[in-house]
């Protein structure tokens, strides 16, 4: 799958239904028969919407950690907390569950922004925030994560 793009607001209803923006569900099209996965994010008070052929790349990695080990099978645990078989419907909605929902404190505005091969699903006043405490250090963020040469950093 190509990298997605954009960053769309919108509304969630009463019952956590959240159409999903026109233009994101264009560049899903090729995967939205597959369904997704939808999880708690690890970093942020978000949702993180994986493609099921992206989910599948993850789990494989993940399926490779030593459960012998108790961090590994910790890990896992958390990892996978309430995560959630989503499809998207004929009118192009998606039903966020309601212990995620609660988890990303999602009430009415949204944010949905992709995030190369996932989608995150923030809450707006939330994603407004998330954006301001980042903006500060990102100059330093992104010199220490881009600014290194090829064969330190890994991307070629």
């Amino acid at each position: 799958m190509n990298s997605l793009i954009g960053t769309y607001e919108c509304k969630a209803d009463a019952k956590g239904r959240l159409m999903l923006p026109a233009a994101l569900k264009k560049q899903l099209s090729p995967v939205l028969q597959n369904g997704f996965v939808l999880k708690r994010a690890v970093f942020q008070p978000c949702l993180e919407l994986y493609p099921m052929e992206e989910w599948e790349v993850l789990m494989q990695k993940v399926n490779k950690l030593n459960r012998f080990k108790k961090k590994n099978n910790d890990f896992i645990r958390r990892f996978t907390a309430g995560v959630k078989m989503i499809e998207v419907d004929a009118s192009g909605r998606l039903l966020i569950p309601k212990d995620l929902t609660v988890f990303a404190s999602i009430s009415k505005n949204v944010v949905v922004s992709s995030a190369i091969n996932i989608v995150e699903i923030w809450d707006k006043d939330k994603y407004e925030q998330a954006i301001d405490d980042a903006a500060d250090d990102f100059a330093d963020l992104a010199e220490e994560v881009m600014g290194q040469d090829e064969e330190d950093n890994g991307i070629s």
